[in-house]
Formats: C-alpha cells, structure tokens, sequence
C-alpha cells in the first residue's frame, strides 16, 4: 500500500495548501475574520473607554451623593458583566433561532413590557420609560428596538427572498409586527428612540429592495411626525426652542446645553486631561449620562471626541462588512440594523450635546451610563457577530469538483484518468456512460505495474518499433493532419 499512500498524499497536500491560501485566521476565511476581529476589538475599546469616562464623571457626584466615589463605575461594571455574557450567548447562537424560530415569542414579551411600562412606571423628565425591577430601572423599549430589527429582517427574507407572502402581506404583517411597537414607544413618549428606529428601518428597507418611493415616502412622513411631536406640548416644544437659542434661558431651559459648550471650550484641543474636568463639579447636570460626551471633549479635548467618533467609524465599517458577506437576506438585514441603530443613537446624542439637534435623552451606547444602554448595545453587538460566526463561503463548482477526488486500487481501465502505472492511450480509459468523468488517483510503482499487466488491459493503438520498445501511437500531429493524404501543397 506504500504507492496508495504516495498517491493520496499527494493530492491532500495540495488541498490543504490550497485551502490555507484561502483561509485568514484560524481556518476562517479573510473576508468574515477581518471584520469580525475589528469589530469585537473595537467593541471592547469602547467599552472600557466608556468605564473609564463614567468614573471618571460621576466620581464627584457619587462621593458627594453615596459617599463612594466609585459607586456608579461598580453598578456600570456590573451591567457590563451582565451584558457580555449576553452578548456572547447571543455570538454563539445561531441568529435564525431569534429571527425565525423564536421570533413571534420575542414579540409577545416585548410588547407586554412595552405594556408594562404604562401600568407600573412613573413619571420621569416628561417621559414614562422605566420599570423598577429590584432597584434597577428597566427600560423596555432600548430591548424593543432589538425586536423590531428581527422582526423587520425576518419578514423582509419571507417576501424577498423566500417569496412565501405576496406584498399587501408583507405590508399587514410589518404594520403589526414593527407598527405596534413603535406606537408604544411613541406614546411613552420616547421620540430619541422613535427617531432612530425609524432611521434604521429605512436603511433596512432601502437594502432589501423597498421601492425608493416608498421609503421616501416613509421619510417625508417620519419628519412631519416628529415636528408634531416635537410642538405638540410644552416639555418638547421648549427643548426645540432651547436648541435654537440657549442664551434666551441661561439659568433654565438652557442652562444644561451652554454648560456643555463651556467644558467643549475649557477642553480645547487635546483637553485638560482625564479626571481633571471642572464642570463635573456638580456644574453640568447629568455629566455621566446623556452628556458624557461633554466631559469627553473637556478632559480629552477635541482630539479624544474625534477619537470616539473615528471608533464609531471603524465599528460601523465592521459592522456593514460583515452585513456585505452574510449568508442571507435576514443576516443582512440584522447586521446591517443592528449596527445602523448603534451609530445613529451615538450621532443623535452628539448632535444634542453639541448644540446642532433638540436634546434626546439618549445615551451614547457603551459609553454613557446606564444598564439597559449598555446590556442592550452588548446584545446588538452579540446579534452582529453571531451573523459573521455562521456566514460561509458561496459554494463554487471548484467546491463540487474537489470532492469528487477519491482514492482507489481498481484497474486503470475503469479511471477517467491515468496519472501513474503504465502509459495508457486514450482509446483504452473508459468512462461510464450516463455518468461525468471524475479525478482517480491510481495505484503507482512497479507494484502497480505489476498488478496491471496481469488483468488484459484493452491495447488500444500501441505499437512495437523494431528493438521490441512498445510505444502508444498518438495519431497523426497537426502537421500532418494539415497536409491531409496527398503530401504537401505548394502555390500555384
């Protein structure tokens, strides 16, 4: 069996070389590793910067109000302890079990919470959006926008590319299943959140195909609703006018956003330094929260915001990679929006801080502090990788032909193809009828020869030249096959 061996190993060296010049890392092909690799890293950097940011803001504040200047970095730890395991369950996971199988029970328990809101919870800051569960506000609808993604992508796959359901149910089955939702989140009311669901689902709509029509459509009336809902009360309607013109309330309305403007100013270009800010000095309301990123451009100045933001950058860039080569439709969709709705809440929450949009109340995910931000940014996270984790190459037909290999001791009669043993003319290979040729490896050596002169190998044109030395005719050469049967022609 020593020439079986030689011949497989030949042919499987070459496979394996051949699939490490196609692999990246690990035996993952470059195109999903890449991304996956920067994504997760970059997700970690923004998490640990934004650990150190929220001590660093809320230090003063803690010390003074529960007389431990670490008190909201630990309960920010312990979200993040929370969320990681999370978002690595939801990695491992197949993301079909939450957009297919699971997905009609996601949608009850969101809703109910949603539900929930309005029964239990209390009035904060204009809004109801909290549940107290334990000592830890719960806020259901940063969970929702995790569903309406699922939602949205699982139908999406269902009508273009499954084509199961015609359009006017796709259209019914998308009025409830995102519909519904976001009305809740509407009555909260939550505008911030409204906004970038909406945003998200346009993005998710304009990449599965929607009609451009329709989407702007959606738009024209997404803005219409939030300029209601921003004049519709007195609470929205002075942040609008608060945005415009600061100063007209310096000591009221506009006192968070020009306090803000003043540790932009104090931080300059490369900032004062990281934990060194004087506006945390119980001078900037809500300093670790929805205006962290305040403290960021005071102690880290304008080259830390532009850091954070080039983080950003780089995590959307990962992220719509690893949308670019899902495996599907739904992959797509869930990539894209996850992500989609991590950078359009960072965006919205800078535009606030800077002066440039009516302020939100939205935090900037993995940053600001606060445990449903957090845990529910680890969860979209989780949601894009587990996409990239289960993404596979597109079979070709180079796939198909290399697992016809095979490795055999039968007669070289029966082989489509003779690469070692006696010459083998043409004539005498033959091939099943009514079935493709495929790659044999054939026994070698003389144990081969040996084994195959015994078994009545058909001739075919083989000839004997006059000092006995057999040699395989070939047929004429194209010379000749020119000249035909009269010899050469010449010019006339």
């Amino acid at each position: 069996m020593a020439g079986t061996a030689r011949a497989a190993s030949a042919p499987r060296g070459t496979t394996a070389r051949r699939t490490s010049g196609r692999d990246g890392f690990f035996g993952v092909p470059e195109r999903f590793m890449r991304p996956r690799v920067v994504f997760i890293a970059v997700t970690a950097v923004i998490v640990a910067f934004g650990l150190l940011m929220v001590y660093s803001a809320s230090s003063v504040t803690a010390l003074a109000d529960f007389g431990d200047a670490a008190y909201y970095l630990k309960r920010q730890l312990l979200f993040a302890a929370v969320g990681v395991p999370v978002a690595v369950f939801f990695a491992w996971s197949d993301y079909h079990l939450w957009s297919d199988r699971l997905i009609n029970l996601i949608w009850v328990v969101t809703v109910g919470l949603l539900l929930l809101v309005f029964i239990t919870a209390g009035d904060a800051y204009g809004a109801t959006r909290w549940i107290a569960i334990g000592g830890f506000q719960l806020q259901p609808s940063e969970f929702a926008k995790i569903t309406i993604v699922l939602v949205a992508a699982s139908l999406a796959q269902r009508y273009f590319e499954e084509g199961t359901i015609d359009w006017w149910t796709f259209v019914k089955l998308m009025a409830i299943g995102v519909g519904v939702p976001v009305v809740l989140i509407v009555l909260q009311p939550d505008k911030g959140s409204t906004m970038v669901l909406g945003i998200t689902i346009v993005t998710m709509g304009y990449l599965a195909g929607v009609p451009k029509r329709i989407l702007a459509a959606f738009l024209v009336l997404g803005v219409l609703g939030f300029l209601g809902l921003s004049l519709k009360d007195d609470y929205s309607r002075q942040r609008l006018l608060t945005m415009l013109n600061p100063e007209s309330d310096p000591y009221g309305a506009g006192y968070q956003l020009l306090q803000g403007f003043y540790a932009f100013g104090s931080g300059g270009l490369f900032g004062v330094g990281i934990g060194f800010s004087k506006q945390k000095y119980s001078y900037l309301p809500m300093a670790h929260n929805d205006f962290i990123f305040a403290v960021i451009g005071e102690e880290c100045g304008l080259v830390g915001t532009l850091g954070l933001l080039a983080g950003f950058a780089l995590f959307a860039w990962a992220g719509f990679r690893i949308a670019l080569h899902a495996p599907d439709l739904a992959g797509r969709l869930i990539a894209a929006g996850c992500t989609t709705l991590v950078v359009i809440q960072m965006l919205l929450n800078v535009a606030g801080v800077i002066g440039i949009f009516p302020l939100s109340g939205k935090p900037i995910p993995f940053v600001s502090y606060g445990g449903s931000s957090v845990i529910a940014s680890l969860m979209l996270a989780g949601m894009v990788v587990s996409v990239s984790v289960h993404s596979r190459l597109p079979e070709t037909a180079h796939d198909g032909a290399r697992r016809s290999l095979r490795v055999t001791e039968g007669d070289a009669a029966d082989a489509g193809l003779s690469l070692v043993g006696e010459p083998l003319p043409r004539s005498a290979r033959g091939v099943d009828a009514g079935r493709a040729p495929r790659l044999t490896v054939m026994d070698g050596g003389a144990r081969g020869r040996a084994a195959g002169r015994g078994r009545g190998r058909p001739a075919g044109r083989v000839t004997t030249d006059a000092r006995g030395r057999r040699r395989v005719d070939l047929g004429p050469d194209a010379a000749e096959r020119r000249r035909g049967r009269r010899g050469p022609r010449g010019r006339r």
